[in-house]
């Protein structure tokens, strides 16, 4: 039997970590794990033990599972899953088929997520390391997944800077698959899509603009598959349009938009890069609502400064072309930008175009992307939704 391999901190983190902080960064520890992807004990300064987890190849170089002295095993996966399903039972609004059903560390299986799209489910792996624990994650899963109806899963892996995508079990998911949230039916790809497929995280974000849209001219930026879009033409919105650089995704959106029977007369479609498209619009050009969700721009706490330049640059592009009194949704999913400072970048934004800014409501992620408390880096998504005036 293989010697459980123990790691002790070299900086005092010992509180947080039993506090539930799933992250012990390679630079806290007086000795990095010597391999990756297998169970580790952490201990403290003192001695101590603090908890177990899976030890990973990057910064983060163990993921904790628990603070308790118990194994990292198939049956803690399985009581951890059974957890997770029961509050989304709880908390998933009616007519819904696509959420998110472990998010990660909120759910205490840190860098492992699993999205279901109606019968097929997507898993993603922070890390190549996590990804080999793949048998023992669908061992735990098949329970979910038969009462769920679930027919197929594929899983998302780092690799080169981005995700490749593979089929690990059941049927294979066709090209592109419709969904329902609310309500509104959605069309994804779970091969090719950013995410898993969908922004699964905005669903209120969609919830609120559907409420708001009645009669409004919308403009729907960095729009995507149109999620956003699909939301205001069932609002009531009398012209949407979706601008976005990737054409496949565009497809999508005017896929979703027909699905709803909603009329396409209503609907344009641009494949543009947004700030040329911003550039190109007449300067008496105003919309109703604006809805402006970007990439990050901040990857990493070193491009902070850089993305805050970015964010009030596109903030005020926006405001000029929101008509007076209209609404403008502002969303940033970068972990890296404090809800401070993104708001600061709205402020700036306002005063530099001479225009009234009034942040109505602010809110996150859906509640199916729950965060814990002790863990702040998983607060990443921030949307305000502001009135704009004179």
């Amino acid at each position: 039997m293989t010697r459980e391999e123990t790691l002790r901190l070299r900086v005092p983190l010992e509180r947080v970590l039993r506090s539930g902080h799933p992250w012990v960064f390679r630079r806290a520890l007086r000795n990095a794990p010597r391999s990756a992807g297998r169970v580790v004990a952490v201990k403290g300064r003192d001695g101590r033990f603090i908890g177990r987890g899976i030890s990973d190849e990057g910064a983060i170089a163990v993921r904790m599972f628990t603070t308790r002295d118990e194994p990292v095993d198939r049956d803690l996966l399985a009581g951890r899953l059974a957890e997770a399903f029961a509050l989304r039972q709880r908390i998933l609004p009616p007519d819904t088929n696509t959420y998110r059903l472990v998010h990660g560390e909120g759910d205490r299986l840190p860098g492992f997520v699993v999205d279901l799209y109606g019968d097929y489910a997507v898993l993603r792996f922070d890390s190549p390391a996590l990804h080999s624990w793949l048998p023992t994650w669908l061992e735990a899963l098949m329970p979910l997944f038969e009462r769920l109806g679930v027919r197929g899963a594929v899983a998302r892996v780092p690799k080169d800077k981005d995700f490749g995508v593979q089929q690990v079990w059941g049927e294979p998911p066709p090209e592109a698959v419709t969904v329902v949230e609310c309500g509104m039916k959605l069309v994804a790809s779970l091969w090719h899509g950013q995410k898993t497929g969908l922004f699964l995280d905005h669903r209120e974000s969609r919830r609120r603009i559907r409420e708001l849209s009645e009669g409004c001219r919308v403009l729907n930026l960095y729009g995507y598959t149109g999620g956003f879009s699909v939301a205001a033409g069932l609002g009531g919105a009398r012209k949407v349009v979706t601008v976005d650089s990737a054409r496949p995704a565009l497809e999508l959106a005017t896929r979703s938009w027909s699905s709803n029977s909603l009329d396409r007369e209503r609907h344009r479609v641009v494949a543009s890069d947004v700030s040329r498209y911003m550039q190109a619009l007449r300067d008496d050009e105003r919309f109703d609502i604006v809805i402006s969700d970007p990439p990050s721009f901040a990857p990493s706490q070193r491009t902070v400064p850089r993305a805050i330049r970015a964010y009030r640059k596109l903030h005020q592009s926006c405001m000029q072309h929101v008509d007076e009194g209209g609404l403008y949704l502002a969303a940033s999913c970068s972990s890296h930008i404090s809800p401070d400072l993104f708001e600061t970048s709205l402020r700036d934004a306002a005063r530099a175009t001479g225009r009234s800014a009034t942040i109505l409501e602010t809110w996150g992620a859906a509640p199916d992307h729950p965060v814990l408390p002790v863990f702040r880096e998983g607060q990443y998504l921030k949307v305000c939704l502001l009135r704009i005036g004179r």
